[in-house]
């Protein structure tokens, strides 16, 4: 899962190193809207396909928010459309394969206990709030890299992907997750509790991220990811319905192989 800024559109390796195929969490009811995000994503790319033209207009890029009070109507509007825009694009089949396998596998049993439009609401929140906190540590970074990295466009889902991964963790820390993981050249699976999954998940993205801070230039916007999962942790009881438990594991008997 790669927030990828569009001047260089590229997928690190380490999100091969964990990929998510299920949970062992019975959702009570289909995932709309989960299920719409994914689909839009997938349409969104195949335009971006049809015109590549589409990343670089809509691509969120931070001197934006340096530049609120100068910009005129049209170039507000484009803006903010593309505060909400850029977390549907992608930078390549691999960046949008991986951001929805994650989406598929974590998104609907969060999206089963808030409800669909308390959902929809939350994902597009911890969405704004990763690019927001990508955008703060590319001010703070001035210093060091200079304005450069400012007029870098954001695109992706997975800071708001993040953000369902923090709901999760909160919600869902004692399901497992059947993971393909490689073991020299060959991929097994495994059953990993949710909360170690996720921990690991979160440790790499705040390695990459610290080892990130200065750099300019296209790449993974980490702290997008950081940012997003922080939202996700703190923001899920307040879109939560009540305190009805899920549903039992469609998976009783977890065997590590």
């Amino acid at each position: 899962m790669a927030e990828t800024p569009c001047a260089s559109a590229t997928h690190s390796s380490y999100d091969r190193a964990m990929i998510p195929l299920r949970d062992n969490i019975r959702s009570t009811r289909y995932p709309l809207v989960n299920t719409a995000i994914i689909a839009t994503c997938v349409v969104v790319f195949l335009y971006q396909w049809l015109d590549p033209q589409v990343m670089a207009a809509y691509a969120f890029r931070p001197a934006y928010l340096a530049s609120l009070s100068t910009l005129g109507d049209a170039d507000a509007a484009t803006a903010g459309g593309s505060l909400v825009l850029s977390m549907f694009m992608h930078g390549g089949l691999l960046h949008l394969g991986f951001n929805m396998l994650f989406l598929w596998v974590f998104g609907d049993n969060v999206e089963d206990r808030m409800g669909h439009l308390r959902y929809l609401i939350f994902y597009l929140l911890c969405g704004i709030l990763a690019t927001l906190a990508h955008s703060a540590i590319s001010f703070l970074s001035v210093p060091i890299s200079g304005v450069a990295g400012l007029q870098i466009g954001l695109i992706g889902a997975s800071g708001a992907i993040a953000g369902v991964l923090g709901a999760y963790y909160k919600l869902f820390k004692g399901a497992y997750i059947r993971t393909l993981v490689p073991i020299f050249i060959i991929f097994t699976t495994v059953d990993l509790p949710a909360g170690l999954f996720i921990i690991i998940w979160f440790a790499l993205q705040l390695l990459y991220g610290l080892g990130s801070l200065g750099s300019v230039g296209g790449g993974i916007a980490f702290w997008a990811h950081i940012g997003g999962f922080v939202a996700g942790v703190y923001l899920v009881r307040l879109f939560v319905r009540g305190t009805r438990p899920p549903r039992a594991p469609r998976i009783l008997h977890v065997d590590f192989h």
